[in-house]
């Protein structure tokens, strides 16, 4: 009997950017908020775009971006309280939301700061995020010997907590602040120390820490819906109470050319991007070793397949379509996850916020970037 594979799914992903004045005057007296004050923000869209909608197939993604480009334009150095009563994240994640002329849009995203934004998916959730920094030791306990990370070492750790908005119960919902106020005791425990000396983190894995994370605060924030633990810049954990996932990035330096685009198109020449991708992996707890897979492992199976995309001519990739991210995505799949089947997701930005994301199981927290 053949087994069922799981049926894929892919995102065009687009960002613009807009500089904007605004007040939150329904914030409670003394907010800093109330006060008029400004932000570069970062408006998302991912759509699951139809066959056909763009002018040449590969040329979705550049299409998806100047379709958001032209969406935030009006909001570029204005005040958005001309527009809106109440011009919050997730009010102007919305507007976005109506104004954009695009098919299958799947989720929304406005960032006001690097470090706090909101998502609507599909149902219209809107979910916010705050993003916390914590310097601190730890020393796998479970390692294999010889693993670099059993020695003492340190990380600059951050930490994503994810809200499920619609789920508060508070007259205003789930505020930045608040986040902040559900941090601040976790946050005294983890900077400046060793996490190992933390009752519960005698083996902190970044598994581990989110998980511990997530038994502490959930009673406090039952709006919680995932805790993301990133132990550096270009890999962490997520857990939700019942799934652990893990994600690890690479930088592609590489040259490509869009084989569909029209003569005369520049981008049919021979071009590049600096990509930023992203593999997700979901697989159970390792209860000896503490986390899900190492991340070590990713990168040493994965490398045959990195170092057949990086600085290289993807044009001449055996096997591959075209080279529009989503493609590249395709691409990538099939030679890596013979290697890494924990693998269920992978994202392709060729810029910042601008890509594919192509994914066959549970779709987990949007992370920025």
């Amino acid at each position: 009997m053949t087994e069922k594979q799981p049926t894929e799914h892919l995102l065009h992903v687009a960002a613009g950017s807009f500089e904007a004045a605004r007040q939150v005057s329904t914030l409670p007296e003394g907010h800093r908020s109330r006060r008029l004050h400004g932000h570069g923000f970062v408006a998302g869209v991912r759509a699951r775009l139809p066959a056909g909608w763009a002018a040449f197939p590969g040329g979705e993604l550049d299409s998806l971006r100047e379709r958001v480009e032209r969406t935030v334009a009006p909001l570029d150095y204005r005040s958005l309280n001309d527009l809106l009563a109440q011009p919050t994240d997730e009010n102007l994640a919305r507007w976005v939301g109506r104004h954009i002329d695009v098919p299958g849009v799947a989720q929304v995203g406005v960032l006001s700061t690097p470090h706090s934004g909101v998502d609507l998916d599909r149902r219209g959730h809107a979910h916010v995020w705050r993003r916390y920094r914590f310097e601190a030791a730890h020393q796998l306990t479970a390692v294999p010997d010889g693993h670099k990370c059993g020695r003492m070492h340190g990380h600059g750790f951050e930490v994503i907590l994810h809200a499920d908005q619609d789920l508060g119960t508070r007259d205003l919902s789930i505020d930045y602040e608040h986040l902040d106020d559900c941090w601040a005791p976790l946050h005294a425990q983890f900077d400046r120390a060793c996490l190992n000396d933390i009752p519960g983190l005698e083996n902190p894995t970044s598994e581990c820490i989110a998980s511990w994370i997530w038994e502490r605060l959930k009673p406090l924030l039952p709006e919680l819906s995932w805790v993301t633990v990133y132990e550096t810049a270009s890999c962490g954990a997520n857990y939700d109470g019942r799934h652990y996932r893990i994600w690890k990035d690479f930088g592609l330096d590489s040259a490509v050319r869009l084989m569909h685009a029209p003569h005369g198109d520049p981008r049919r020449r021979i071009h590049g991007h600096s990509y930023t991708l992203r593999l997700h992996l979901c697989a159970p707890l390792d209860l000896v070793r503490g986390w899900t897979v190492d991340f070590g492992d990713v990168k040493a199976l994965f490398a045959p397949v990195f170092r057949e995309i990086d600085h290289q001519p993807l044009y001449e990739l055996p096997g591959v379509e075209d080279n529009d991210a989503a493609s590249l995505a395709r691409w990538i799949r099939r030679r890596a996850h013979p290697m890494l089947p924990q693998i269920d997701r992978i994202d392709l930005y060729e810029t910042r916020g601008c890509g594919a994301i192509l994914s066959w199981g549970d779709d987990g927290p949007a992370l920025p970037l």
